[in-house]
This record gives structure tokens, sequence and C-alpha cells, in this order.
């Protein structure tokens, strides 16, 4: 009875404070994971930021996983291109497997003509003609394929003209044997010349500056090449990432903006020699028009940049790709030079490649910018004196203009009344 009384007591008081403080439960409904993940997380009463997933990893790998593919059979017509793209491991297995199958198949093809013939029962008669000579087994027939198909010819075992059947099996295989050597040796030639390693000595600045360039506000980032043997017609692109809803309630997930770098201008095809700064103006058709300082951390976006060429000592087209969110893009701040004048030569200095030192940036978009260069009529690089200096010139002569209207307007009454008189 006690511990039913003080039971009571408990819940009664624990009724009594949720009357007095009047907690509201709120139960989340299940929702999907994306939406799940959409949602505002509270640890410690404080928002946490939410990680930014990758479109395009810092190293240029795409971070898309194709799932739910049906229609596989897609892989098999280009099987040359699948073969290409697997990973080493696979290749070399795939590689060694091809033509082990191929030298047993036929190796078992030929001891089974030499056993049908009756070769195995005659092996020590010196009358008896075989089709392969010196062949008394399936280890020997194998060896035999692999002579064959290879075109060693030892000259131990040799093939006799009183097989016909024997002979058509040479031609087929002869004939097979080039196809899968062009084939498997084309595949790793290629899979040896891939570009892609090249790509390792293209290196992109680890962050994208903002910063006043001739008076405007440009997007910035550094590209440059480790090696001597320059990429041939090289060229830059750069993309904006960034989900958006349609006037309509479409959503569109990682929406894909072009970010002009002098397609226009031809500012993006690069002489890449020694390391260049490629900049982005940031105008009205520039995506970041609106943004400023204090809105650009709160953006969910990606910069990605590609820069393709050809690679001088192969002639083979190469791709570098790289990335930046919004935590890896610095508002105001500037790259380090790294490119000097040495006794008959210039020498770039990549310890200062990725380096900034801050520079004095308005933190206003660049549409806010242009509304009050376009309302004072001054360059983006004015001051606050000079601000002031112009307002103190415009008021002085409105009131010159008050000043004059009133004298005009009392002569005028002077002759009214003077008229009224006469």
């Amino acid at each position: 009875a006690k511990l039913t009384r003080k039971l009571a007591n408990v819940l009664e008081g624990d009724s009594m404070d949720q009357d007095v403080e009047s907690p509201v439960a709120i139960h989340q409904p299940k929702l999907p994971k994306q939406a799940r993940d959409d949602l505002p997380r509270h640890i410690s009463r404080d928002r946490t930021k939410r990680k930014i997933q990758r479109y395009v990893r810092k190293d240029g790998k795409c971070n898309v996983h194709h799932g739910n593919v049906r229609e596989t059979y897609r892989y098999l017509t280009d099987i040359f291109t699948t073969l290409v793209d697997l990973k080493w491991r696979f290749n070399l297995l795939i590689f060694v497997m091809v033509y082990t199958v191929t030298w047993l198949f036929f190796g078992m093809i030929w001891w089974l003509i030499a056993y049908i013939r009756g070769d195995m029962d005659h092996i020590e008669d010196p009358s008896w003609t075989p089709c392969v000579t010196n062949l008394n087994g399936f280890v020997s027939a194998f060896l035999f394929s692999i002579e064959t198909e290879t075109t060693i010819g030892y000259g131990y075992r040799v093939i006799t003209d009183k097989c016909p059947e024997g002979i058509i099996l040479l031609l087929i295989q002869s004939v097979l044997g080039s196809i899968v050597n062009a084939f498997m040796v084309g595949c790793m030639f290629v899979k040896i010349s891939q570009p892609k390693k090249r790509a390792e000595t293209l290196v992109f600045s680890t962050h994208a500056v903002i910063s006043m360039r001739d008076g405007k506000l440009c997007l910035m980032f550094r590209v440059g090449d480790l090696r001597n043997s320059h990429i041939v017609e090289a060229s830059i692109r750069a993309k904006l990432i960034k989900s958006k809803q349609t006037s309509e309630g479409e959503f569109i997930p990682l929406n894909q903006t072009d970010i002009n770098v002098g397609y226009y201008t031809g500012d993006d095809r690069l002489f890449l020699v020694s390391p260049l700064i490629i900049s982005h103006e940031i105008n009205q058709q520039s995506p970041f028009w609106e943004i400023s300082k204090a809105q650009l951390p709160k953006e969910e976006l990606e910069i990605v940049v590609i820069l393709e060429g050809m690679v001088e000592a192969t002639g083979m087209t190469c791709q570098a790709r790289s990335s930046y969110i919004t935590s890896e893009i610095l508002w105001g701040y500037r790259f380090t030079p790294v490119l000097t004048l040495e006794d008959g030569f210039y020498e770039v200095d990549y310890n200062s490649f990725h380096e900034t030192y801050e520079t004095s940036t308005p933190s206003l978009s660049a549409k806010e910018l242009a509304e009050l260069a376009s309302r004072a009529e001054l360059p983006l690089s004015w001051s606050v004196s000079s601000k002031l200096n112009q307002h103190a010139e415009l008021e002085t002569e409105e009131e010159e203009k008050n000043l004059e209207e009133q004298t005009e307007r009392n002569g005028d009454v002077a002759n009214l009344e003077n008229e009224s008189k006469v």
C-alpha cells in the first residue's frame, strides 16, 4: 500500500510538472532516407553543419555509383571497353585465364584426335605414322597446343601429312590464336597507355578565392602542370553543381550550370607552361551574382573544374578534374605569386602554389556593388569620405537651386503687384 501511494504521488507530481511546464512532444513521421538527411539536426541545442556530399572528389573521381542496372548485357556488347575499364587485378586474371583455357581446349582436341586414331596404342611402333609425332598423352598434347598457338616450334613434336583432321585443327588454332593475341594484347596496350596517370601531374589549387580584379568581383582558382612535356590544346571548363527548384515546383537535384571562364574571349584556351590563375567575372550572367560574403557559407553548392588537352608524348586526350565546395572558397583572398625571373629563365615555386593572402574586398554581392556604383556613378573602389563629400555637394546644389527658385517667385509676385496697381 505504501509503495502504491508513493507511486501515485510521483505520478501526480509528474502530471503537475507537465501542466506547469506544458512541454509539447512532437513525434517525427517516418520519412525516406533522402528526406531524413535534409531535416535539421539539433545536438546540444546547436545546429550542426550538414556535411556537403561531393559530386566530384578532389582527386577528380566522380562520387557516383550506378545501382539497379538490369540491362547488364549492354556491357558485353562493348566487351573491349569493359575489359579496359576493369581493375588491373581482374584484367590480369582474365588475360591469364583466356590463354590458359584456349591452350587446354585445343590440347584436349589434339589428345582426342590421337586417341581416336589409335596413336596411343602404337607409341613404340616404328611402322605406325601418328597424327603428331612424340605425342604420348594429355600433357604432351597440351605442350603441343602451346607450341602451335604461340608459334614456338621446338621441333620435337611435329604434325604429319597423314592426318587431315590435324591439319584442319592446326589452321583453326592458328587463326583463333592470332585473334586472341590481337584482342588481349590490344586490351593490355590500351590499358597501359591510358592517359589517366598523366592527370596526376596536373594540379589544382586547394582553394578558390573571390576578390576584386580590375574593379570587378571575380572568382579565381589556379592550375598548373608539373611535367616539362606540355599539354597541347589545353582548355578549361567549370560547372556549378547545385540543386534547384523550378517555378513550376519541379525539384532538380545536382543541376549543372555553366560558369564562364573566358569562353567568348578565348581565355579558356590555355598555354599551360607555367601555373595560371583562371578567373570568372561575377556579372549578371554569373550564378554568383546575388551571393555575398555572409551568404556564401550558407549555400550548398560545388564548383567542378575540368582541364582537358592532348598529351604531347602520345597524342591521347587527357582530362583532369577537381572541385570546390563552399568551405573551400575564400572570400577576400588572392593567390601568392609563384613565378620569378632568374638568370636567363623563369622559375616556378610550387611550394607557394596553394598559398593565398588576404586582401581588401567588399563583403557585398556583385549585384549590390553594381547598384551602389550605379546610384553614386562611381567606380567600385569608392571610399566613404568621397561618398560623404559628394552627398554634401549634392545638398549645396539643391539649396542653391531652391534659393534661385524662391527669388524668381518673389520677383514674379512683385511684378504682378505693380501691374495690378497700374
